[in-house]
């Protein structure tokens, strides 16, 4: 069940002005929270945000993008002001994937086109995958769907999501450090160095908590700790051939690959991409960092905004033509 969306306000662009609602939908531990833009019956986009970030990844971009559209971006559990995940419970991609079903089910969309940045990409590839019916277009943002993890890195890995886990555990009591708002930007700042500094502000609106003394990050700690769900190669291709939709794929020149990716990866991402390419998906790549969707909203928007128009908004205008003419 939705909660009534309170508080509107706007946000501004240099270009246009946009009125931004804000989202709420229980879940069994809580409620997982959200922006809502565009009107109410507009073809709903799902946007889905990067590791540690929040929704106001979505921010910047959105206001440059098709004003017929309905965009809700969410804050992933243990995410911006999101609540966390009940004690004991780890994060992964098939439970992000299960948030998903639940906001898209309070929402009651049948069909919808989902964007997702970095981790966020890798939970649209999966639900696509997983619910092919449901998602007639696919935005990657600097992701590549899915990230594959070699059959001989598992064992070490999964160990060591574990192995956080219970240590994490142990400790009698979750200890936040509590930081002003200054050195909180710098806190971000020098562990995320590619957001610029309006990128780290629009962060932090969602990224902080007040307390007594100043200000915590109101992430989840336990979204630091390894993936334990994790995909080889081969089920990763077997995944990505079950997505139905159209895919743009919109790559950084000094993204993920360059700076965060292993050898054995780069070997994988290789593969993911070409089977885009072979499969008539489109993959482009762009000048920026990791972050340019936030920092740069305009080298991205462009791509982004003629995908939705040909891949959604066209055909969904092309078949109510067809349906009308038959009447």
């Amino acid at each position: 069940m939705i909660r009534a969306l309170k508080g509107v306000r706007h946000l501004h662009s240099s270009t246009r002005r946009q009125a931004v609602s804000e989202l709420s939908v229980s879940v069994p531990w809580g409620e997982i929270r959200g922006k809502v833009w565009g009107p109410d019956h507009g073809r709903p986009v799902l946007c889905v945000h990067g590791w540690a970030d929040n929704c106001g990844t979505f921010n910047t971009l959105i206001p440059f993008l098709p004003k017929e559209c309905r965009y809700v971006a969410v804050d992933l559990a243990g995410h911006g002001r999101s609540s966390h995940r009940p004690p004991g419970v780890l994060y992964s991609f098939p439970l992000y994937v299960m948030d998903v079903r639940r906001v898209v089910d309070a929402l009651q969309w049948n069909k919808f086109s989902i964007m997702g940045h970095s981790m966020g990409g890798n939970v649209a590839g999966l639900f696509s995958a997983l619910y092919p019916e449901m998602v007639d277009a696919v935005v990657l943002l600097d992701s590549y769907g899915f990230l594959p993890t070699e059959l001989k890195e598992m064992p070490k890995v999964i160990r060591q999501g574990m192995d956080e886990m219970l240590q994490f555990e142990k400790q009698t009591e979750e200890k936040k450090r509590v930081y002003t708002y200054e050195k909180a930007v710098e806190r971000l700042s020098a562990a995320n160095p590619f957001l610029s500094e309006q990128s780290v502000h629009l962060l932090l609106e969602r990224g902080l908590v007040q307390v007594e003394g100043g200000v915590v990050f109101s992430r989840d700690f336990r979204i630091n700790m390894k993936n334990i769900a994790r995909v080889t190669l081969e089920q990763s291709l077997e995944m990505q051939s079950r997505i139905k939709a159209s895919i743009l794929v919109v790559l950084a020149e000094d993204g993920f690959e360059k700076i965060f990716a292993e050898p054995d990866q780069k070997k994988c991402i290789a593969t993911l991409l070409q089977v885009y390419r072979d499969r008539n998906h489109v993959v482009v790549t762009v000048p920026g960092n990791h972050h340019v969707h936030l920092n740069n909203p305009e080298v991205v928007a462009p791509l982004v905004s003629d995908f939705l128009q040909t891949k959604v908004l066209s055909q969904s205008a092309r078949l109510t033509d067809e349906q009308t003419s038959k009447l």
